[in-house]
């Protein structure tokens, strides 16, 4: 018995078309972007729903001093990170800007408001800009997570973290003929 091409046999679906998330929160924020993302034209509101289905793995935080160096040349535009904003202590001054994001940390809030800043959840956004209008898309990066040392090629990596099992004197420590690594007459 063959698969039947015709009726779709060998499509395989490689992207989500909805949440795996049961948050209720985000469920209506899909529906709201999916509805933008129907009626508007714009690609905007498509790469935000497409976005908002992605995993926890896939929407990385971004730090608030990346932030400000990502919107230095771009004042009175807002920044749409679809996903977590954190707070970055080596930043001593935070400019003034506009965030919209899915979630953030209170001291990151408390220190965009003190500069005089503002921040947005994304039906807010929706009815400010429903077709992202000065808007600066944005995404934290992800490959800077502690599993990607282990992945070889990964972020141009040719040598990769090995998975050691203690961090000890007597583990993997290129132990040749020397005493301080545990060598044995």
């Amino acid at each position: 018995m063959g698969i039947d091409l015709e009726a779709g046999g060998r499509n395989k679906r490689k992207s989500r078309d909805a949440p795996k998330s049961e948050n209720p929160y985000l469920r209506l924020l899909v529906k709201l972007y999916r509805f933008l993302a129907r009626r508007t034209d714009s690609k905007f509101n498509a790469v935000v729903l497409k976005r908002l289905f992605m995993s926890r793995a896939n929407q990385p935080p971004m730090s608030l001093s990346r932030l400000a160096s990502l919107m230095k040349a771009k004042e009175g535009k807002t920044a749409v990170i679809v996903g977590k904003v954190l707070d970055d202590e080596r930043l001593l001054d935070v400019p003034k800007m506009s965030v919209c994001a899915l979630r953030i940390t209170e001291s990151a809030r408390a220190r965009i408001l003190k500069a005089g800043g503002e921040f947005l959840t994304f039906d807010e956004l929706a009815l400010r800009a429903p077709k992202g209008a000065n808007t600066v898309l944005l995404r934290g990066k992800k490959h800077a997570r502690e599993v990607y040392k282990h992945f070889f090629g990964v972020a141009g990596r040719d040598h990769v973290k090995p998975y050691v099992r203690s961090k000890g004197r007597k583990f993997e420590r290129a132990r040749g003929r020397r005493k301080s690594r545990g060598f044995k007459k």
